[in-house]
Parts: C-alpha cells; sequence; structure tokens
C-alpha cells in the first residue's frame, strides 16, 4: 500500500510519497507561495499516484484540530501572508476522496520520533518535539496520543526570563515579542546581527541568548509534562548548539528533579535531515486510513 505526506511549511512544502513500512518512494519539495498555487502543486503531485490509500497532512499554524469544528482543516489566523482562513484539508479533499490526517507540522515530527522509537525497538513513551526554524512550536506525545483537544499546544509563544546583554533587543514574534518564537526563532539572528544564522559563529552572543531561551523551555516542558526525552528540532539545532542548551538547562534546573543523562534526555531527531514529519504523516495516514476502512484503532 502507498500513502502521501504533506509536511507543510512557511518557507516550503515536502510531498512525498511511502509504503507501509514508512519508506519514502518519491517525493518533491515545493515553494510556499499562495495557497491557490502550492496547494495546487499538491494536488497535480499525487494525482501522479492513482493507488494511494491515504495522506497524512501536518500544516504550519495556527490550524483548527477539532473535528467537529466548522473550520476544521483550516489555517486559520496565521501570520503568514495569504494564509489565514485557508480551507486546507476541504481543497485536498476535493480531489481525493481518501482518508486523511490533519495535524501540526510540529506534531507530524513528534509522531515521527515516536514511531521511529518503536521501529528501532528502544521505545519512548513520552515525548516533546521543539521546531526551532523560521518559527518555533512544539508537540507533544503522550503513549501514542497527541496532547490537545480544544487546541494544539502553542509551546513556541510561552513568556520568558530576559538574558543578561539582551534586554534591549524587541524580539521579533507580531504578536508578543519576547516570546520564546519572538527571542529563539531563526530570524531573530539577523535581527539581532544583520546575517542568518548560519553565517553568524557560534562564539557570537547571539547563540548563548538563544541557548538560555530554548533551555527555559525545556525546563517548562520538563515540570509540566514530565516526559522521557526532549528532542529539538529544525534548522537553527546542531549538536553544539545542543550541548549549549543542556549547559544552561542544568544551571537553570539545578537538579531539581533527578534525570539520568542530559546527553539522552536532549536530543536532535533519530530521522536524518529534519524528515520526522514525514514518517509520522505516513503513520497517522495509516492510522487514519484503519480507522475509517477496517477497525476502530
Amino acid at each position: 500500500m502507498l500513502f502521501g505526506s504533506i509536511e507543510a511549511g512557511g518557507t516550503k512544502f515536502v510531498c512525498a510519497i511511502g509504503d507501509e513500512n514508512y519508506n519514502i518512494k518519491d517525493s518533491i519539495h515545493i515553494p510556499t507561495t499562495t495557497p491557490e498555487e502550492t496547494l495546487g502543486k499538491c494536488v497535480e503531485y499525487f494525482q501522479k499516484f492513482i493507488d494511494i490509500k491515504a495522506i497524512g497532512i501536518a500544516s504550519f499554524g495556527p490550524i483548527e484540530v477539532r473535528v467537529d469544528n466548522p473550520k476544521y482543516g483550516y489555517i486559520t489566523d496565521t501570520p503568514k501572508k495569504h494564509w489565514s482562513n485557508t480551507n486546507f484539508l476541504g481543497t485536498m479533499k476535493k480531489y481525493f476522496d481518501i482518508p486523511m490526517y490533519w495535524t501540526t507540522d510540529v506534531n507530524g515530527s513528534a509522531y515521527g520520533e515516536y514511531i521511529t522509537s518503536i521501529k528501532n525497538h528502544k521505545p519512548i513513551h513520552s515525548l516533546v518535539y521543539y521546531t526551532i526554524g523560521t518559527g518555533v512550536g512544539a508537540g507533544i506525545v503522550d503513549n501514542g496520543h497527541f496532547l490537545g483537544y480544544v487546541g494544539h499546544p502553542e509551546a513556541g509563544h510561552v513568556r520568558l526570563k530576559r538574558a543578561k546583554g539582551d534586554e534591549d533587543f524587541k524580539g521579533v514574534c507580531p504578536y508578543h515579542g519576547d516570546c520564546l518564537e519572538g527571542l529563539a526563532s531563526g530570524p531573530t539572528f539577523n535581527a539581532r546581527t544583520g546575517k542568518n544564522g548560519k553565517d553568524v559563529p557560534l562564539t557570537d552572543p547571539s547563540w548563548d541568548y538563544v541557548a538560555y531561551y530554548v533551555a527555559q523551555a525545556v525546563v517548562q516542558a520538563t515540570l509540566f509534562v514530565r516526559p522521557e526525552r526532549i528532542i529539538l528540532g529544525g534548522g537553527v539545532v546542531s549538536e553544539p548548539f545542543l550541548d549549549m542548551v543542556r549547559k544552561h538547562f542544568k544551571k537553570i534546573f539545578n537538579n531539581y528533579l533527578a534525570i539520568d543523562d542530559l546527553n539522552e534526555y536532549i536530543q536532535m531527531p533519530q530521522v536524518p535531515h529534519n524528515g520526522s514529519a514525514t514518517v509520522g504523516n505516513f503513520s497517522l495516514a495509516l492510522k487514519q486510513y484503519y480507522k475509517e476502512n477496517i477497525v476502530k484503532i
């Protein structure tokens, strides 16, 4: 059986075809422009595969995830230009009469890590996945289920304590200024230094500020979720950056609870090349297929 995946990001969409073992058979990158153009290209891509059984869609947001809400399947009030009030799921349903699973981009990544841990025979029953890139979001999986009924978690917009030396930075979030996304997302490097993050050396204070803010978020997640694992993904994250986060976490947390090994507890994704969402989408598509066609699970 073949399944489809759409990882819908603010910069690009990654569409892929995979099998029931979550192996990628084909994929394409589509630049995120207008909804009409971008979703039109998604439709064209999947129309080439006549035997797709279901599609998993993980989208940037905010999105409506309540199935009983009239706006279920919509991207709602997003800061992404042209995309507010877009009926994403409904558009895809016009062309494909197959089961579709609808969730956030970072939920897709979190589920991909959950499924991969099971495939690797080292199951992680509860995890928090932060994507730190153009924006910041978090997905939370607990024993195979996502947290968040009224809406998906918005952990990218929690408030934080300012780092010394960074008090005058206004932040880049158009809603909150100095929330996690406003202080630690990829665009903050350009706002602070005039350079993209990849061009800013790790010795620059900006990296330490961002690591300090991410460490605060990890402390919050540790205390209110108590997960087995915190996973940091996205374009900002690297192993040297993770070491900076662990260092700040250790100082802030101050051994309040027992954590055996920070190198195990705070990790990069198991799935390479930030491909966790594609794996997660295949699995969620398979789950939706069985739910609608065979048995209730």
